[in-house]
C-alpha cells in the first residue's frame, strides 16, 4: 500500500508540474489508440479448441463481415502515428536548442522504446528456455511466444519513424506537406502494383504510409496543420468521401484490418484506403482538439492521462501475453467457454473476457512498469559521472556515435522483423528464432553503451527540469 500511495503522489505531482505549452491533447490521443488496441485485441479474438482439443486463436473479422466499418472507427494506428509525428518533433526540436545532437536524441527517444522491449524479449526467451528443459513441445512452444510478441509488428513500425525523424523532419522543414503528397503517391502506385499481381513493388509501402501519417503531425507542430474548421472539415469529408469510393465502388475491402482471403489487404501495407480513414481521422482530432484541451486542463482528467501514459507501452507490450495467460488459466481448470464467432454466447463472454484479460495484465504492469518509468526519467535527466567508461571514449565522438546509434537500431529492428516473419509454428530454444535474438540482445547491448558513454556536459545541456508526462 506504500508504495501505491507513493507512486500516486509521484503521478499527481508529475500532473501539477505540467507546463502550460504542452499539448496535451496529444498525450490523450496517444494513450486512448493504444488502450483501443489493446481493447480490440482482446474483443475480436476468438479462442476455442480444434479437432485434436489442442487450443487455437484467431480473429472473428472473417466470421463478422458486418462489423467490418466499425474498423473506420476502431483502426487507431494512424492517430498514434499522427500524434508520434508532433512529439517527436517538439521532443527533436527542444533537444536541440538545448545544445543536443542527432545521436543523442535518437539514444534517448528510442532507448524509452528499447529498454521495455528488452524486459519483453528477455522474459520470453527465458520462459520459452524454461518450458524447452520441462520437455513441452518446442513448436507449441514457438506458436505462444509467436503469439505473444504480435504487439512488436508496430513497435518495429514506430521505432523506424522515431530513428527517420531527423531526416524526415528537416523534409518537412524544407518541403512542407508535399512530403506526405509524395508519400500518399508512392503508396497509390504501390496499391496498383499489388492489383497487378506484382507484391513485391509495395514493399515500400510498409514505410510509405505510416510515414505520410507521421508527416501531418511534423505539419500540426509547426502550424501548417491548424486545428480550425477551415483545415479540419475538409480532411474529414474529403477522407469520408474518399473511403466510401475507394471502398464502395473501387477495389478496396471495407476492413481496415487485414482479412484472411481478401484480394487486397489495407493495413499490412497501408492502403489509399486506409490512408483516407487517416485523413478523416486527423480532421475529428483537429475539431475535437480545443474542447478537449479546456477539459484537460481540470487537474482530474489531466492525472489520469498521466497515469495512463506513465505505464502505456508496457499495456502494449504485455497485453497480449495478459490474455494469453488468462486463457491458459481457464484451460488448466476445464472452464474455457468455446464459442463460435458472433454467437449470442460469444458476445456475452466479451465482458467476462476482458475483465480476466485487465486482471492478468495488472500484476504483469506493476511488475515491467517501472522499467517504462525509468528509462522515461533517464531519457530528461543527468548522467553524471558515465563519460568516462574505460574503451568508450571513441563514443563521444558524434559522427561515431551516430553511425553506432544507427548501427545498434538496425540490429534490433532486424531481429524483431525476423522474429514477426519467422513461422510461427518453427521450433526454437528460447522460443524465438535464435540469430533473431542473439542480433536483438546485440543491438540492445550497443544502445545501452552509447547510454552510458554519453558526453556528461552534452546530456547536461540536452536535459531539462522534468516536467509533465513521459
Amino acid at each position: 500500500m506504500d508504495d501505491m500511495g507513493a507512486a500516486l503522489r509521484g503521478i499527481r505531482r508529475l500532473a501539477e508540474q505540467t507546463p502550460p505549452s504542452r499539448e496535451r491533447f496529444a498525450d490523450l490521443l496517444r494513450g486512448l489508440s493504444i488502450l483501443a488496441v489493446v481493447l480490440g485485441h482482446w474483443l475480436v479474438t476468438v479462442v476455442g479448441y480444434d479437432e485434436h482439443g489442442e487450443l487455437v486463436g484467431r480473429s472473428a473479422l472473417p466470421d463478422l463481415p458486418w462489423a467490418h466499418p466499425l474498423t473506420w472507427l476502431f483502426q487507431v494506428v494512424p492517430v498514434f502515428c499522427f500524434v508520434g509525428g508532433y512529439a517527436n518533433a517538439v521532443s527533436l526540436t527542444r533537444h536541440r536548442e538545448r545544445g543536443g545532437d542527432t545521436a543523442g536524441w535518437l539514444l534517448n527517444r528510442g532507448g524509452r522504446l528499447v529498454r521495455p522491449t528488452t524486459a519483453l524479449i528477455v522474459v520470453m526467451a527465458g520462459g520459452a528456455f524454461a518450458a524447452h528443459l520441462l520437455g513441452a513441445d518446442p513448436a507449441r512452444v514457438r506458436l505462444v511466444v509467436w503469439f505473444t510478441s504480435i504487439p512488436l509488428w508496430f513497435l518495429v513500425v514506430y521505432l523506424v519513424l522515431v530513428v527517420l525523424t531527423p531526416l524526415t523532419y528537416a523534409l518537412h522543414r524544407r518541403f512542407g506537406l508535399w512530403v506526405p503528397v509524395v508519400l500518399v503517391c508512392l503508396v497509390a502506385s504501390g496499391d496498383v502494383a499489388r492489383l497487378l499481381g506484382a507484391q513485391s513493388l509495395s514493399l515500400g509501402s510498409h514505410l510509405f504510409g505510416w510515414l505520410a501519417v507521421y508527416q501531418m503531425g511534423f505539419a500540426w507542430r509547426d502550424g501548417l496543420l491548424p486545428a480550425r474548421p477551415r483545415v479540419a472539415a475538409p480532411l474529414l469529408l474529403g477522407g469520408v468521401g474518399a473511403l466510401l469510393l475507394l471502398t464502395l465502388v473501387g477495389p478496396y475491402p471495407v476492413s481496415m484490418l487485414n482479412v484472411p482471403g481478401e484480394r487486397l489487404h489495407n493495413m499490412s501495407p497501408p492502403s489509399l484506403a486506409l490512408l483516407a480513414v487517416a485523413a478523416a481521422q486527423i480532421g475529428i482530432v483537429l475539431l475535437l482538439r480545443d474542447r478537449a484541451a479546456r477539459w484537460l486542463r481540470r487537474t482530474g482528467p489531466w492525472t489520469a492521462v498521466v497515469a495512463v501514459n506513465t505505464v502505456i507501452l508496457t499495456i502494449f507490450l504485455w497485453h497480449v501475453t495478459a490474455a494469453v495467460l488468462a486463457v491458459f488459466a481457464l484451460h488448466l481448470a476445464g472452464i474455457l467457454p468455446a464459442y463460435a464467432a458472433g454467437s449470442a454466447g460469444w458476445f456475452a463472454w466479451r465482458v467476462p473476457l476482458l475483465m480476466l484479460c485487465c486482471l492478468a495484465l495488472a500484476p504483469l504492469v506493476a511488475v515491467f512498469g517501472p522499467i517504462e518509468v525509468r528509462a522515461a526519467r533517464r531519457a530528461v535527466q543527468q548522467l553524471p559521472g558515465r563519460a568516462t567508461r574505460p574503451g568508450l571514449a571513441l563514443a563521444a565522438h558524434p559522427a561515431t556515435r551516430l553511425a553506432l546509434a544507427l548501427a545498434g537500431f538496425a540490429g534490433v529492428v532486424v531481429a524483431l522483423l525476423g522474429n514477426s516473419l519467422s513461422p510461427s509454428t518453427a521450433p526454437t530454444v528460447f522460443g524465438l528464432p535464435t540469430p533473431a535474438l542473439v542480433m536483438y540482445l546485440a543491438g540492445a547491448a550497443v544502445l545501452r553503451l552509447l547510454r552510458s558513454a554519453s558526453p556528461r556536459d552534452q546530456v547536461r545541456q540536452a536535459s531539462g527540469p522534468r516536467r509533465g508526462p513521459p
